[in-house]
């Protein structure tokens, strides 16, 4: 008799564990800015005039980042590297970004932080912002049939829904997209706008109005986890928002709020957005099991008019130099801030160097499954910094302007390998090359922390030793240890 009841207990424990274990997985949502800037928080400016409550509370209740980087000044690039654990431009995008027709950047081979998810057990969505590209259908006269389903896009590379736009809220076409078809009856056109509020001329939807998008893609990543929260699965949810980049359009609330203009007002509208995320958390009673991350895809745009910011007093870059686009640090150097009770101490800072590439290695680290040497090749394990231990091994990070300029950076020290920003600020590439400036930058960021002494001719050593580095991150198509891997495309420094 004893040994029955034995035996059933121990048939028991076997049907139940797996579900206990499932259930203890943390679920994950990382929450992407669009365009904000490092100083754009309160919690990292002291200065702000900007008071983000919402995310200055995320951050008291968990960790923030001082010294995180985007894996590029620009948008897709970014997400490419957020999703894949990979460099973008190891790929066929060596600079700039993709529009709205452009096809899928991503391989439909190549493992995302959603299929390593998944195949874990996770539920994966994606809701906001795509920008990877999308394969659009044509029909007989090669025009694009929008209603025609989506051949490849977030479904093709593990994201079990998506619901969202297909690139930047400025760029066509302009139609909402749930699963691989558009959401509209009729594809009507709308005229360009202009000024903080600009996007281009082009086809949209019946149902598209800009100025309700970024509220309509927070209400379905509400839904998503007020549903999914009941699933019993662990779920991850990327939200990808389409603010404040342009166009700026902050909602009647938040007209005139900042006091600074109307992107100090959409950033407000922002965190916002962010606070209606944490609510839904804590709703579904799923707070104590839920990773929340929020960053953004680089630095503040130009757009944003950093005059009348500066008049307002008021510095989105911080104390940094450049702006979106940028090799200088205000164009990758971003917020980063992670949420999870019970595991990060709450009110708690990290200063090492991390980069937007490291999730899809923290979170295989936290599930305990080893990457395969095709599998996140520039991604370090955040984790050890999250829970206050060693063993964190990233020793160098690259970064990559908008005209496909690279820097790298070890410890203080910052090589840049162009003659001015790599970008829009001043100088341009064409303006230092006319000016005669010479090809490498070389800054140390403990002493210059603007970036505006190159010492690049008193420290040649340096020099040669992050060239070497950089060198071989290159051609060995990996960053972190493991089999050489081919990058894309032959890649040119």
């Amino acid at each position: 008799m004893k040994s029955v009841k034995h035996l059933i207990h121990l048939v028991i424990c076997l049907l139940v564990s797996p579900v206990i274990h499932a259930q203890q997985k943390p679920n994950i949502i990382y929450i992407l800015a669009d365009d904000l800037g490092y100083g754009d928080l309160s919690c990292l400016n002291p200065g702000s005039k900007l008071h983000t409550v919402n995310i200055d509370k995320m951050a008291a209740e968990g960790m923030k980042f001082t010294d995180a980087h985007s894996n590029s000044a620009v948008c897709t690039p970014t997400r490419y590297g957020i999703l894949t654990g990979r460099y973008a431009w190891r790929t066929k995008l060596q600079s700039g970004v993709l529009w709205g027709y452009d096809t899928m950047l991503i391989n439909n081979n190549r493992t995302t932080v959603a299929s390593l998810l998944k195949r874990n057990g996770y539920r994966t969505g994606c809701i906001g912002k795509w920008h990877l590209g999308l394969n659009w259908q044509k029909d007989a006269r090669g025009a694009f049939d929008f209603f025609q389903p989506i051949a490849n896009g977030p479904l093709q590379v593990g994201f079990d829904y998506f619901y969202g736009i297909p690139a930047s809220l400025d760029m066509q076409p302009y139609f909402y997209i749930e699963n691989n078809r558009v959401t509209a009856t009729v594809a009507d056109s709308t005229a360009g706008n202009t000024g903080k509020g600009f996007w281009r001329a082009g086809p949209a939807g019946n149902d598209f109005r800009h100025e309700e998008v970024l509220e309509r893609i927070t209400d379905k990543a509400v839904d998503y986890i007020a549903k999914e929260a009941g699933s019993g699965k662990p779920f991850f949810l990327y939200f990808a928002l389409t603010s404040p980049h342009t166009p700026i359009l902050p909602s009647p609330p938040y007209q005139g709020k900042s006091g600074t203009n109307a992107y100090g007002d959409f950033v407000l509208m922002t965190d916002a957005m962010v606070g209606r995320i944490l609510d839904a958390v804590k709703a579904a009673g799923i707070e104590q099991n839920t990773i929340v991350v929020f960053t953004s895809d680089n630095g503040c745009s130009p757009s944003a008019d950093f005059t009348e910011l500066a008049a307002a007093g008021h510095q989105p870059s911080y104390i940094y130099r450049g702006a979106k686009a940028d090799i200088f640090e205000g164009g990758h150097r971003i917020p980063f801030i992670v949420r999870w009770q019970g595991k990060v101490k709450a009110g708690t800072h990290a200063s090492a160097t991390i980069c937007l590439t490291d999730l899809m290695a923290t979170l295989a680290d936290m599930l305990q499954q080893p990457l395969r040497d095709d599998e996140g090749e520039d991604s370090f394990s955040l984790l050890p910094l999250l829970l206050q231990k060693s063993g964190y091994k990233r020793t160098s990070i690259i970064h990559h302007s908008i005209d496909g300029n690279f820097s790298i950076r070890k410890n203080n020290w910052k090589l840049v390998f162009a003659h001015g920003s790599g970008g829009w600020s001043a100088p341009t590439e064409k303006e230092a090359k006319a000016q005669g400036l010479p090809a490498l930058q070389l800054y140390d960021l403990k002493a210059d922390i603007k970036e505006t002494n190159n010492v690049a001719a008193d420290h040649m050593p340096v020099v040669k030793e992050l060239s070497a580095i950089a060198k071989a991150v290159i051609q060995n198509g990996r960053s972190t240890k493991g089999k050489k891997q081919e990058n894309d495309v032959e890649i040119s420094q």
